[in-house]
C-alpha cells in the first residue's frame, strides 16, 4: 500500500500545496518550526479522521480561514482510491470516498493504514497510563471499525455519566437514569475490554522476537495488560462502586483507565527500567505495530518517521532501517543526514522552508 499524493489547503501553515510520493523513501527536511511535521500529520489525519496531537479540528486549520482540505490518493493492490477530508471550524469534519460522502469517520479506517513514529513515542512506556492507552486505541481504531464504534459510544457514555454525577448532588431525582447509563457503560466496556486483550496477547507475541533481536538475546521482555476490571466483572465493580463514583462525580472504573505493563524479568521498566530499556521497549512496540498491521491487513503500512533517527543510537537506528524494508516511508529531518543517504536508497527529498515545500531530485 502507498499514498501517491497529498493535497492540501489552508492545513496548518499551508495555504495550497500538492506533492507526488515516491513508493520507497520520501524524506522532508529544513529547519524546526517549518512545517515538516505538519505533512506527516496531514496524512495520518487524512487515514485516521484525528491528529496524533492533541487537539481539535479548528486547531489545524490556517489561521484567519474557516475551514481546511486534505486531499490524498492512496493506491492498494493495484486499486486506486480518493479521500477528500474538510476540517470546519464550527460543525464536524465532512470525508468523502471516491467522492461518494462517508456516514461516520469509522468508515474510513482500512483505507490507508499508517504508523506514526515520533520522539515523544520513545517516552510512551515512563509517561502516563494515557499515551499506553493512546497507542492502544489509535492502531485498533485502524484494523477494527467495530472497535472505534465501540470506542466511541463509550466515551460518549462515560462523558454524559460523569455529568449526571455531578448533577445528582442537586437532582437526587435523577437517580434512575443513573442504571440506564451503567449498562451502557458495561455493554460497550466488555467489548473493548475483550479486543483489548486480545489485541495485547498477539502483539506480545511480535515484541518478544523484535526486542530479542534488538537485545541479542540478553533480555526478555513480557507485556501483559493491566485492565482496570475484567469483562465478566465489570457490571458487579459498577455496582460495588457506585458510592465512591457518587462522591467523587466521576466514572472510576472501567477501561478508560487500562494500562499496559512492561516486564522484563522482575522489573517494571515503566518506573524502574533505565532510559536505554525504556527506548528499546518503545521501539520494540512500534516497530510491533508495523508487523501487526502487516499480518492483519496483507499490507504494509505507510511508516510516518518524525524526526526519531536523530533521536536513536546507531544500534537502534540501524535495527529500525533494518525493518523498513517493502515499506513506503515518509521522513522528516533538519538536515539530509549523510546515515541516511548511505544506509537505503532515498527516493525523493524535499526541502521544508515557510509553509513552502520544493523538490530536490
Amino acid at each position: 500500500m502507498i499514498i501517491r499524493s497529498l493535497e492540501l489547503k489552508n492545513f496548518r501553515n499551508y495555504e495550497e500545496i500538492q506533492i507526488d510520493f515516491s513508493q520507497g523513501v520520501n524524506i522532508f527536511y529544513g529547519d524546526n518550526a517549518q512545517g515538516k511535521t505538519n505533512i506527516l500529520e496531514a496524512v495520518f489525519v487524512g487515514a485516521t479522521s484525528h491528529s496524533h496531537r492533541a487537539g481539535k479540528d479548528r486547531e489545524m486549520i490556517r489561521f484567519h480561514e474557516e475551514e481546511a482540505h486534505i486531499k490524498y490518493f492512496v493506491e492498494k493492490r493495484g486499486i486506486t482510491d480518493r479521500v477528500d477530508m474538510h476540517l470546519k471550524k464550527n460543525r464536524a469534519k465532512g470525508i468523502a470516498l471516491n467522492g461518494v460522502a462517508l456516514r461516520r469517520a469509522s468508515d474510513l479506517f482500512g483505507v490507508a493504514n499508517v504508523v506514526f513514529f515520533s520522539p515523544e513515542d520513545l517516552n510512551i512506556i515512563k509517561e502516563g497510563p494515557a499515551a499506553r492507552r493512546r497507542f492502544l486505541d489509535t492502531e485498533l481504531c485502524q484494523l477494527d471499525p467495530i472497535y472505534m464504534n465501540n470506542l466511541s459510544n463509550y466515551n460518549r457514555v462515560v462523558m454524559q455519566r460523569n455529568k449526571l454525577l455531578k448533577e445528582l448532588e442537586f437532582h437526587e431525582d435523577y437517580m434512575d437514569t443513573l442504571q440506564v447509563w451503567d449498562m451502557q457503560l458495561v455493554r460497550y466496556g466488555c467489548e473493548i475490554i475483550r479486543r483489548r486483550l486480545l489485541f495485547i496477547r498477539q502483539l506480545e507475541e511480535i515484541m518478544r522476537g523484535i526486542h530479542d533481536g534488538i537485545t541479542g538475546g540478553l533480555e526478555e521482555i513480557c507485556l501483559t495488560y493491566e485492565p482496570s476490571v475484567t469483562a465478566e466483572e465489570f457490571e458487579q465493580e459498577l455496582n460495588r462502586k457506585k458510592q465512591r463514583d457518587l462522591k467523587a462525580r466521576a466514572t472510576l472504573t472501567g477501561p478508560h483507565r487500562d494500562d499496559m505493563a512492561f516486564m522484563l524479568g522482575e522489573i517494571d521498566i515503566r518506573t524502574f527500567g533505565s532510559q536505554g530499556q525504556q527506548r528499546t521497549a518503545a521501539l520494540s512496540l512500534k516497530l510491533s505495530e508495523i508487523e501487526i498491521v502487516r499480518k492483519r491487513t496483507g499490507d504494509c503500512p505507510v511508516l510516518l518517521l518524525d524526526d526519531v533517527l536523530s533521536e536513536l543510537d546507531r544500534g537502534r537506528q540501524e535495527k529500525l532501517l533494518d525493518s523498513l524494508e517493502n515499506v513506503q516511508i515518509l521522513l522528516t529531518c533538519t538536515g539530509v543526514d549523510e546515515f541516511v543517504r548511505n544506509r537505503f536508497p532515498v527516493n525523493k527529498i524535499f526541502r521544508v522552508n515557510r509553509g513552502c515545500i520544493v523538490g530536490e531530485n
